[in-house]
């Protein structure tokens, strides 16, 4: 497809958003991505939001990464050319909203308006009837320009329950059906939200059953597609050519973004995943990232695994680097306590102890200049660290305000922020090189 010169893609889009968190996005969004996917589709999911979790859900149901999209942390170029790609490739692409539908700045419906992809809201119509029409109304007309498609209530207790919200819609307004409620289909949750996907044994069968409840009950048909610009991904040096990377990925350690791993292929490094809580050694390597995740929660078994703290120590005394963010460097503190008061003994590469809250501690996007140049990210956690460690930098908030510290010892780069290698590849390729 041309227009004025521009080459372009169409392809299938929904973005699918709600009033607020907890309403059934990710269930929703999950099961169509897994409706779609059986029928033999090639369907690509992506989130809004820096978030962690629900990608894993909707790579498992689509059989296909899910990337996050997000105009502060990942930047609209970067938003551009991933939707680019996937329209290229994909016969329907599906975005899950963060939060409500206007919450954050930048909010999923600047995402909808940014690249035109209409909107389903997902309202849970579990404890209304008819006000059910006066939420959908506001979401549809709130902002002028909301490419709106439509409404799916999700929990209704019954088809009469369901009716009633129907027809309190206003008029002309989509109507994408009712899911009722299923506490079988239901994904479980933890104190950061759902569990990873590889801790849910059943995952497959739950997919299924929600894919089965929204094909019994609900409109599947794809949508009308979307035209997004051909465009082409950044042009990335291989600076780190010949250097290998060691990535500590299982339960512990699982809060990667997919589209990290890509920057780091495509800056030429070889990447070599192991398991710190299945015992196994660091790889022979250039370079270590110790991810968040949950240490906490297996912090007997990772306390115990001395040999590989030690690896690391010996990686750093040799002057090589090593990135830590969040739950990776948790476990590079000398102690770290976890939600039952429990305290152990960790790495002892930092200094300090990492204590696990009852409340959030911390939650939104950041950045830090770093010596080797601004990177991205984002922040949420439940522990407070206390080190007597000067930090190299602090990272700023977008609105800014001060951030977390970011600490170094040698080549060991030390924080609570998760960064998005993809907001700046050569800084990325200083941090590892």
């Amino acid at each position: 497809m041309h227009r004025q010169g521009r080459k372009m893609t169409a392809c299938p889009a929904l973005l699918i958003a709600a009033p607020s968190s907890g309403q059934g996005k990710t269930t929703v969004t999950a099961a169509l991505a897994r409706l779609h996917a059986r029928q033999g589709r090639r369907v690509t999911v992506f989130k809004c939001g820096p978030d962690f979790l629900d990608p894993q859900i909707h790579a498992v149901a689509s059989g296909r990464p899910c990337q996050n999209l997000d105009l502060g942390m990942c930047g609209e170029e970067d938003a551009r050319w991933r939707l680019s790609r996937a329209a290229q490739d994909s016969d329907l692409i599906l975005v899950e909203g963060v939060m409500g539908l206007f919450d954050g700045t930048p909010s999923a419906a600047d995402i909808a308006c940014r690249f035109n992809i209409p909107v389903m809201a997902m309202i849970d119509a579990g404890a209304m009837a008819q006000t059910f029409g006066a939420v959908a109304h506001g979401l549809a007309t709130y902002r002028p320009g909301l490419p709106f498609a439509g409404v799916l209530a999700n929990r209704v207790g019954s088809e009469r329950h369901a009716a009633m919200a129907r027809d309190s819609l206003p008029a002309g307004m989509g109507w994408f059906g009712a899911l009722p409620r299923n506490p079988d289909a239901v994904l479980p949750e933890r104190h950061l939200g759902l569990l990873q996907a590889a801790e849910i044994d059943d995952i497959e069968e739950r997919l299924d059953r929600l894919a089965d409840a929204l094909a019994a009950s609900a409109t599947v048909d794809l949508p009308p597609p979307v035209v997004f610009d051909d465009v082409p991904p950044p042009d990335i040096a291989p600076l780190l050519a010949g250097k290998r990377i060691a990535i500590a990925r299982d339960a512990a350690y699982g809060f990667i973004y997919p589209a990290n791993l890509e920057t780091l292929a495509d800056l030429g490094a070889e990447l070599r995943y192991f398991s710190p809580v299945a015992g196994e050694p660091l790889p022979a390597c250039d370079a270590v990232w110790l991810p968040g995740g949950y240490p906490e929660l297996h912090a007997p078994t990772l306390s115990a695994n001395q040999p590989l703290w030690n690896e690391l120590r010996a990686h750093v005394a040799a002057g090589k680097p090593l990135l830590a963010e969040c739950g990776g460097m948790m476990s590079l503190f000398e102690q770290v306590t976890d939600k039952a008061g429990d305290t152990h003994a960790f790495a002892g590469l930092l200094p300090g102890i990492s204590v696990m809250q009852k409340r959030l501690a911390a939650l939104g996007m950041q950045f830090a200049d770093l010596p080797e140049g601004r990177l991205q990210g984002h922040t949420f956690h439940y522990s407070k660290s206390e080190t007597p460690l000067t930090p190299i930098v602090r990272a700023q908030t977008q609105d800014g305000r001060e951030g977390e510290a970011i600490y170094r010892r040698e080549r060991l780069t030390a924080s609570y922020v998760h960064f998005y290698f993809a907001s700046n590849p050569v800084a990325t390729a200083a941090l590892f090189g």
